[in-house]
């Protein structure tokens, strides 16, 4: 398992959100973020999903 953290930006440069999920590889991670950007209503937000080891999961500009 390793930790994967989560960020969310509005158009103005604002932090909507900086979370931290568990996963056990990139895949399940890209998952995990997508569904709690979901939840949270930030799907369509500037987003990124960093690895342990600092490469980009998931981004959304």
């Amino acid at each position: 398992m390793g930790t994967y953290y989560l960020t969310v930006y509005d158009k103005d440069g604002t932090n909507l959100l900086d979370d931290t999920l568990e996963a056990k590889n990139d895949q399940e991670a890209k998952k995990i973020g997508q569904q709690l950007l979901e939840e949270k209503g930030y799907e369509e937000h500037t987003h990124r999903c960093v690895s342990p080891n600092g490469h980009l999961v998931l981004f959304h500009r």
